[in-house]
């Protein structure tokens, strides 16, 4: 398998990298399945294995997995979606009790890069960077990074550890595939100017991408019932012409997706959510797919670039757009027209 360089921090990644949500027994897979999946991806080159304290168990099964195992391993978590307001977000306070409990779970002295799962807009950022920083000159991270970080936040977070003299950003990890495209407009070039490496989630549409969900067919993706998107007509249109389109290039839809995530310069890796150990199979046989300029181009017309086909359930929403008070001049003593 082919490595690429995460960013400037010179670790060396696979372009596949493994989710480790599914390995969580609340997702229904037995420990010892997940251990077989991880064992298998590691043994086919993949290298990266990206987990969070918010996924349940799956720390603790990652890190029963890797006994042994753990140099081979460019280990990632992350932090600040804890059960309540005293145990989320990126405060000082909190990273500094969540990195040690990551660390227990892991059954490791160390993370390789440390990441913000959401923004946290109650806290300023130079705490934030400040805290990670520290983390880094104690050996308990090497790098550190965001998920779902908006590009303003990005150029804001840059330029404080420059004034500052704080460790800076070193990856993102924003949501990417086919259907949402909205990265490529502005989170992919700022990132490449400050030299972040790039992890995407999502390179399957959850699911959407697999070929299982078609117009007028039932699934037996269980995620299905949980999003909207997957009831979005806009989405399943372009989900057929895909398919088409998979079918003419000798592509099969994964491996055209996956293919496609990590064909973008910006791009590292894009990690894989495979439940089984014939998804992981199947994926990692489409490893060395290259596209087309034409296949490009037809996908290109199916979803513009820099373009999203719906919003994903998952997405995160700034609180100037959530919030009604934030974005409409409060008004009173106006009659409705």
């Amino acid at each position: 398998m082919p490595y690429r360089t995460l960013g400037h921090t010179g670790i060396k990644v696979s372009p596949y990298a493994l989710g480790a949500l599914n390995f969580a027994t609340q997702m229904g897979n037995g420990e010892g399945d997940s251990t077989r999946i991880i064992h298998k991806a590691l043994d086919a080159g993949v290298n990266l294995i990206d987990t969070s304290d918010s996924y349940g168990d799956s720390e603790e099964v990652v890190g029963r997995a890797l006994k042994g195992r753990r140099e081979d391993v460019v280990l990632t978590t992350k932090f600040g979606l804890g059960a309540d307001e005293h145990h989320r977000g990126a405060s000082r306070r909190w990273i500094t009790t969540a990195i040690d409990n990551s660390l227990r779970r892991l059954q490791t002295d160390h993370i390789d890069v440390y990441q913000l799962q959401r923004p946290d807009p109650e806290t300023d950022i130079e705490e934030t960077l400040s805290a990670l920083s520290d983390l880094v000159h104690a050996g308990k991270i090497r790098a550190f990074g965001t998920s779902m970080l908006p590009a303003s936040d990005i150029v804001n977070a840059q330029w404080v550890s420059e004034r500052r003299g704080l460790e800076r950003l070193r990856t993102e990890q924003p949501p990417y595939s086919i259907l949402n495209r909205s990265v490529e407009r502005e989170i992919f070039p700022v990132a490449e100017r400050f030299g972040m490496g790039i992890l995407v989630w999502g390179p399957l549409g959850q699911g959407m991408l697999t070929g299982r969900v078609r117009r007028g067919q039932a699934t037996d993706l269980n995620r299905a019932k949980y999003f909207t998107t997957f009831t979005d007509e806009r989405r399943i249109d372009a989900v057929e012409e895909l398919i088409t389109l998979s079918g003419e290039a000798g592509i099969t839809m994964p491996h055209l997706a996956m293919a496609f995530a990590i064909s973008h310069p910006a791009v590292t890796s894009a990690l894989l959510g495979a439940r089984t150990e014939a998804q992981l199979d199947d994926l990692l046989t489409g490893v060395d797919t290259v596209l087309s300029d034409d296949v490009l181009d037809r996908i290109d017309e199916i979803v513009a670039p820099g373009t999203d086909i719906g919003t994903l359930d998952q997405a995160y929403v700034p609180a100037s757009v959530a919030q009604v008070g934030l974005r409409r001049r409060s008004v009173t003593g106006r009659s409705a027209a």
